[in-house]
């Protein structure tokens, strides 16, 4: 049987790995226009990015090699914020289908900001 971190790991890889199934929806719904495409591409590169690092990180080499996959992770977690927040306001997307997503990316840079303190021994 898994332990609690071994789960937690497992269960938070499929939850970014759903984050991310979601976003390709969300991003292919969008109105297709220059704003909406230029913003999206932005979205795209930094939504898949949280994933990617974080699957990184599992098989880092280094406490420090590790520690810089998440932290590449947040960074990516809080851009992702900010291209939700423009799609919303400039009314591209509607507010409810936006904020299920800036929720979960705010659980997520919790979630790193203070796993990246443990692995700094500040936590």
């Amino acid at each position: 049987m898994q332990n609690d971190k071994e789960k937690f790991k497992n269960d938070f890889k499929k939850r970014l790995y759903a984050f991310t199934l979601r976003l390709i929806e969300f991003l292919d719904a969008l109105p297709n226009d220059n704003v909406s495409r230029r913003i999206g591409d932005q979205l795209l590169r930094s939504g898949t990015s949280i994933i990617g690092n974080y699957v990184e990180g599992q098989s880092a080499s280094s406490k420090k090699d590790f520690t810089n996959y998440f932290n590449t992770s947040l960074k990516s977690t809080n851009e992702s914020k900010l291209w939700f927040a423009l799609l919303r306001d400039s009314k591209r997307a509607s507010r409810e289908d936006v904020q299920w997503f800036l929720d979960e990316l705010e659980e997520y840079s919790k979630i790193f900001g203070s796993s990246i303190l443990t692995l700094k021994g500040r936590k």
